[in-house]
């Protein structure tokens, strides 16, 4: 598995982190900027494991469970304690499994580009216990890394009801990050770069990890020990290991009763100067409910293996890892013709591209973007932009600002859908 590895360029103070990282996903994304501040990239990912790896993904519909459960969690981009622009934000509810003792954090960065919930150990009130949840087939705590584009988290999985507006997720593991009981980083993880393991290095107070897939490792972590992902942590002192899927730091939306197939992210149209701030939704479910129905959007069907899509730009460049992804806080893409000011491009007036992604079936979308000066879109001092872009080398990261003006759909592996099992995206 390779990790998210991002060109992590430090940028105009007021800008901070151009890079993301994809996250706690997996496999066939390495060195790709993606951006935000501390949440992903790529929405690659060896992931869940729920069904074999193939090309082309299963297209059958099937009959949807329908729900009433309330489903709408309020997202925000506004301005942040690091100065970090285009960051997606949610409030996440815990609770120690089967009780009423629960926690509430704010600042929580919604991530489309990976799997799983994982919070700063310090964001939780002192004294609250999480159970932890064992490594491989043993007794043994296990202990968690996360590979990012700008660099990595550890931690140790516990186990939490995760409660996002009326939906459950019920002993679900989570990742604890600079958990006490796991001290000490293993030297594997430690090579992803910078360690993410306190508020001002993760940009925020944890990831929610809402993208294609069930878990975050899948297969690979169950059939062998993998030194990227799971430990066995004995009196804290850890060794790689394998883990069972069920124990993996998962895909909390996955986990729901219902309207568990996938997630909308739902950004109003913002002005090409930026904004202060930004109030949107996710909603949960595709086809469950009224207000999540796939209606008229264009689905493109993501590898199953790495949840990529291809994207060829109006010069003719094909990408052919190419991923939507609400936790990278711009586009990212090569031009040699695009003015650079570090990672960021800065071209002398706005320039306007057009693109088009193809799923894996051949079906394609046109889809066009803007990319204006980075640093007089952060003169501005707004905190949300759509036009915000940035080197990448080897894919093409649709980010944050194409959610803007745009339902975006993000379907489950293996999960059914009034268009089929996931991985896949609509627009």
């Amino acid at each position: 598995m390779s990790a998210r590895l991002c060109v992590f360029a430090a940028m105009l103070a007021a800008a901070l982190a151009a890079c993301g990282g994809g996250g706690g996903s997996s496999s066939a994304a390495a060195a790709a900027p993606g951006g935000t501040s501390a949440a992903s990239t790529p929405a690659a990912s060896g992931s869940s494991g729920a069904s074999p790896p193939s090309t082309t993904p299963a297209t059958s519909t099937g009959s949807v469970t329908q729900s009433t459960t309330p489903n709408v969690l309020p997202i925000t981009v506004a301005s942040t304690p690091t100065s970090t622009r285009n960051m997606l934000m949610a409030s996440v509810t815990v609770c120690v499994p089967g009780t009423s003792t629960c926690a509430i954090v704010n600042n929580v960065q919604v991530d489309t580009g990976s799997q799983g919930l994982r919070l700063l150990a310090s964001a939780l009130p002192a004294g609250f216990a999480l159970p932890a949840v064992p490594a491989g087939n043993g007794s043994d705590p296990a202990g968690s890394c996360a590979a990012f584009g700008s660099g990595y988290t550890w931690g140790a999985v516990r186990s939490a009801d995760v409660k996002l507006a009326g939906e459950v997720a019920s002993a679900l593991p989570i990742q604890l990050i600079a958990d006490p009981s796991v001290p000490t980083i293993p030297s594997a993880c430690k090579g992803f770069g910078l360690a993410m393991i306190n508020a001002t290095a993760l940009r925020s107070n944890g990831i929610l990890g809402v993208g294609p897939f069930g878990a975050d490792c899948g297969a690979s972590c169950v059939n062998g020990p993998n030194s990227s992902w799971y430990y066995a942590c004995p009196s804290g002192n850890c060794t790689a290991s394998t883990q069972p899927l069920a124990q993996q730091v998962s895909n909390p939306v996955a986990a729901f009763a219902t309207d568990n197939n996938g997630v909308i992210v739902d950004l109003p149209a913002i002005a090409s100067t930026g904004e202060s701030a930004v109030s949107g939704s996710l909603i949960f479910g595709i086809g469950s409910q009224a207000n999540n129905a796939l209606g008229s959007a264009t689905v493109l069907r993501g590898n199953s293996v790495t949840g990529f899509v291809s994207t060829t730009t109006s010069d003719g460049s094909v990408y052919s890892q190419s991923y939507i992804d609400s936790g990278s806080n711009g586009f990212f893409f090569a031009n040699a013709t695009l003015t650079r000011c570090g990672v960021w491009f800065c071209p002398s007036s706005p320039q306007s591209l057009a693109a088009t992604l193809k799923g894996v079936d051949g079906v394609a979308a046109p889809a066009s973007l803007s990319v204006a000066n980075a640093t007089s879109l952060f003169a501005t001092g707004n905190w949300a932009f759509n036009n915000l872009a940035g080197y990448n080398g080897s894919a093409f990261g649709w980010g944050l600002p194409f959610f803007f003006g745009r339902r975006v759909y993000t379907a489950i592996q293996a999960q059914t859908t009034p268009a089929g099992t996931g991985p896949y995206y609509a627009f």
